[in-house]
């Protein structure tokens, strides 16, 4: 197999790889969990992630 073929078929390979991920990201039956996803930075609250804030301590 050539360099050209083989470039060829990879960039098929990839260009199919994008159009299912394409038709992943906007199924309709993941639209109810991306609108959920969406909606985390807008709720109050603290962060589910368990970062906490850092306080300064005065110098003395």
């Amino acid at each position: 197999m050539s360099q050209g073929t083989f470039s060829g078929l990879l960039t098929v390979a990839l260009f199919i790889a994008f159009i299912v991920g394409v038709f992943w990201a906007y199924s309709s039956k993941r639209k109810a969990e991306f609108d959920a996803a969406a909606q985390l930075p807008l709720e109050d609250g603290p962060p589910s992630h368990g970062t906490t804030q850092r306080t300064r301590e005065k110098a003395p």
